[in-house]
């Protein structure tokens, strides 16, 4: 099976092409390596998969071969560049497509929103036209928990209304949704998205709580609470992130068992417990063996008090089931934090 993951050098990505390389699948993985944060951290990740060029200099549109892997290879592309995406689709051939390429960051779009244009909808639909134009059997996209948005009603449920964004993020997501049920309904290739919940662990990005919150009590410095710490999240280790994405990426949607007869499905991915804010900052000072100085904020622009994920569908149609608890899970992100400073302590300054 030859897969495309695009956002390869990203922290969902880069674990799932490894993974997918190591169960023998053939993947090409593309990243345009932006520098939303270092891009250090990136480059780190690709190696992880033994992709590595001198200085770090890939060139745009050359492949570099992983060194662990005959059958997993780099490219750097934007999905924004039309040109270059066809000329890949029609060279490769894709089986399926993965598609976690998005300019990430609720916050990060109140106050940068025209960022979210060219790879969040631009880059998404250059996806779904070479995905039209090739012969691709399954395309599988990254939604997000964001588009729940003002849903009071909790666990989320697939089948609630997502029609109340409260931050552009959410709404370029759902619109991806609209834009991918339709693609399904016209051309007649199958399409899943997952929503994702909070997702933690080794090669996390440095702007979210973990590596921040981490990052601060390793120095002694103040971490930022919103809300006043009256804030819950369905945090989820990575492993467990990218197992369930695998069983979706082999349970191909049919479209006489979908709704209306289109051959597309939305999941959340998640733990499906909720966890406080104030509980998962105890078990980061256990792990870190020092307590947080607390710097107590009111809620952020685009921010909500709760993501809680109902996953039954999830787990009753492809038999995922999370495994890493967040005791262990936190424990495993605090090793990987000590040993590789050099990526996280600099890139959470930036």
């Amino acid at each position: 099976m030859k897969i495309l993951v695009t956002g390869a050098a990203g922290f969902i990505g880069s674990k799932l092409m490894y993974q997918l390389a190591k169960k023998g699948d053939t993947v090409v993985g593309v990243d345009e390596i932006n520098d939303y944060y270092d891009v250090r951290l990136k480059f780190a990740r690709l190696k992880e998969c033994g992709i590595a060029v001198p200085d770090n200099s890939y060139i745009y549109n050359e492949r570099v071969q992983s060194t662990v892997f005959n059958n997993c290879s780099f490219i750097k592309m934007s999905i924004d560049d039309k040109d270059s995406i066809d000329k890949l689709f029609e060279k490769e051939k894709f089986d399926k497509v993965m598609n976690l390429a998005a300019q990430a960051g609720v916050r990060y779009s109140i106050t940068n929103p025209y960022s979210y244009l060219n790879s969040n909808i631009v880059g998404f639909l250059n996806i779904l036209e070479a995905c039209r134009n090739y012969g691709v059997k399954h395309l599988i996209f990254a939604s997000s928990s964001s588009v729940y948005g003002l849903n009071s009603k909790t666990p989320y449920s697939e089948d609630d209304k997502v029609d109340s964004p409260v931050s552009l993020y959410a709404a370029s997501k759902k619109s991806n949704e609209l834009m991918a049920h339709a693609y399904s309904k016209l051309y007649g290739f199958a399409v899943t998205g997952l929503r994702y919940f909070t997702v933690y662990g080794p090669w996390g990005r440095p702007d979210m709580a973990p590596m921040l919150f981490a990052k601060a009590i390793s120095r002694n410095e103040p971490i930022k609470i919103f809300n006043n710490g009256n804030l819950s999240r369905d945090f989820t280790y990575i492993d467990d992130i990218v197992e369930g994405t695998i069983r979706v990426i082999n349970s191909i949607p049919k479209a006489e068992e979908c709704e209306n007869g289109v051959a597309y499905k939305i999941y959340n991915i998640g733990c499906s417990e909720p966890v406080k804010l104030m509980d998962f900052i105890k078990e980061m000072e256990q792990a870190l063996g020092k307590e947080a100085i607390k710097e107590y904020l009111p809620m952020q622009q685009g921010d909500v008090f709760q993501t809680y994920a109902d996953t039954t569908k999830l787990e009753n149609e492809t038999g995922y089931k999370p495994q890493i608890s967040l005791h262990e899970g936190i424990t495993k992100f605090i090793e990987w934090y000590k040993s590789c400073l050099l990526y996280t302590s600099d890139a959470a300054d930036e």
